[in-house]
């Protein structure tokens, strides 16, 4: 590859930053589903949105129907779907942007490659914590009733692993907590993490 050159912009993260007025980070929900990673993203992001901030939420399910509609659902799939969604998140945040990624992500390594492609700095790690019974309970899209009636394969939480995250940024409980509250608490520690002091 050594035949590849990368340009040069004459543009820095830091000064899209500054016109922005933000600081870009990539904020990763991870979780079962089910879980609400989802619904705090969405909300999330439009109580930034509403305050100024210039944001983009990615989702699985729209991912897979566009960009990474050529995977798999196996562990090999999943490994690259979390990839090339660590690198588009780079390119955005590079162009300054606030990047909300809600993917179950199930694995603790895919998870770090993100963190290392975007960068520590510009990666925070949120754990929606919801038990397998409750998500189970919730079944907002009935895939853990096909997954245990062996329709749907390498189901997360069911016959594929879910690694919890080790050292998360912040953990918020789901399975307690309203979506209020669990609105709440994000915003409380987001906004210091995202404004340009």
């Amino acid at each position: 590859m050594n035949h590849l050159y990368p340009i040069k912009t004459k543009v820095s993260k830091h000064q899209r930053e500054n016109v922005l007025n933000q600081r870009a980070s990539v904020i990763w929900f991870t979780g079962l589903s089910g879980s609400g990673k989802s619904t705090l993203a969405v909300q999330l992001e439009a109580q930034l949105h509403a305050l100024g901030f210039k944001t983009y939420l990615l989702d699985g399910d729209n991912i897979r129907t566009g960009l990474n509609k050529d995977l798999t659902f196996t562990d090999e799939g999943r490994v690259e779907n979390i990839r090339r969604i660590g690198e588009v998140s780079k390119l955005m945040t590079d162009a300054g942007i606030i990047v909300l990624s809600a993917f179950i992500s199930p694995f603790n390594a895919d998870r770090d490659q993100v963190k290392n492609i975007v960068g520590a700095e510009n990666y925070i790690e949120i754990f929606v914590d919801a038990p397998l019974e409750v998500c189970e309970q919730r079944d907002v899209k009935g895939l853990y009733k096909k997954a245990r009636a062996g329709e749907v394969k390498n189901f997360t939480g069911i016959d594929s692993p879910y690694e919890t995250p080790v050292h998360p940024d912040l953990t918020v409980p789901t399975g307690e907590w309203s979506v209020e509250a669990s609105i709440g608490k994000l915003m409380a520690f987001i906004l210091p993490r995202v404004k340009l002091k």
